[in-house]
């Protein structure tokens, strides 16, 4: 299975999740396959503001994005009004959701390393409820 192949799967499992848990979510059409397409999904809720979601898999236990995504990604999520959400999956570990301010620098590009984002990051009932918590209060 190609890289393409593998990112399109993760990142159609990643849209059934957001479905699964209420949320009306796409996919971004042509997500890294040029240079206009900021992000992978567009998910949102009712009454809650929508976020822009980049997903990222990996075997690995680290992902690396460069810098210039990020800040692509980042410029898009505030020109459109939307939450910018890092999705990631390691083998085996499931979904964690991250900020992108949880990104640490390697110098050359950002990376999420798997120990961190456990860690740190947020599973998808974590990290959305607290914001519809959020939302309430």
């Amino acid at each position: 299975m190609s890289n393409k192949s593998k990112g399109s799967k993760s990142e159609r499992e990643l849209l059934q999740l957001f479905t699964e848990h209420g949320w009306k979510a796409a996919r971004v059409a042509g997500s890294g396959m040029n240079d206009n397409t900021f992000c992978d999904l567009i998910a949102g809720k009712i009454n809650l503001k929508p976020y822009a979601v980049e997903a990222k898999s990996s075997k690995s236990p680290r992902i690396y994005i460069t810098k210039q995504q990020i800040d692509d990604f980042m410029q898009f999520s505030y020109l459109m009004g939307l939450n910018p959400v890092i999705a990631v999956r390691f083998n085996r570990e499931g979904w964690i959701f991250i900020e992108p301010k949880q990104l640490e620098d390697s110098g050359g590009n950002w990376v999420v390393n798997l120990k961190k984002a456990k860690s740190e990051g947020k599973r998808f009932s974590q990290f959305f409820e607290q914001d519809i918590r959020n939302e309430i209060i």
